[in-house]
């Protein structure tokens, strides 16, 4: 991004073109605040504990994580989910095992261990926590599959 900036400021300036940009057209993510007032820090967010499964509003919608997952690790060494998802351990933990889906590749091979483009579980799945929208939203979900 500065190599871009610096690239442009050199080729206006070669240019003859004017290099200021008015204080009014500057607007900082902050707002409008001075830059020497503290920032608020946002509120934090209440995660369930573990607790049923949220139900799902549209067809093909991945499950959301009905708990917090703040230091769990999944990296190409170590997946923490599967520590109470995999089939090995679901009934112990008494979680929901990972779908027969995550054991397939592009071509629809079964495989012996979770395929690597399902892996990285948080690819899909988010926790879900009981906030309001951070923007309007008119979303209403399926209430059922036509077949027509």
């Amino acid at each position: 991004m500065i190599k871009q900036l610096s690239l442009a400021v050199v080729l206006l300036g070669a240019a003859g073109l004017p290099l200021q940009v008015p204080a009014e057209d500057v607007v900082s993510l902050r707002g409008h605040s001075e830059i020497t007032a503290p920032d608020q820090a946002p509120e934090l967010k209440h995660y369930a504990k573990d607790g049923q499964p949220i139900e799902r509003d549209y067809v093909q919608q991945p499950p959301l994580i009905p708990h917090k997952i703040d230091g769990y690790t999944i990296d190409i060494n170590a997946n923490k989910c599967l520590s109470c998802h995999s089939w090995k351990n679901y009934k112990e933990a008494r979680a929901t095992k990972i779908s027969q889906t995550h054991f397939e590749d592009r071509d629809k091979h079964v495989l012996a261990n979770v395929s690597a483009r399902r892996y990285f579980c948080t690819q899909c799945h988010v926790p879900q926590v009981n906030e309001q929208p951070l923007v309007g939203n008119t979303f209403e979900p399926v209430t059922g599959i036509s077949g027509q």
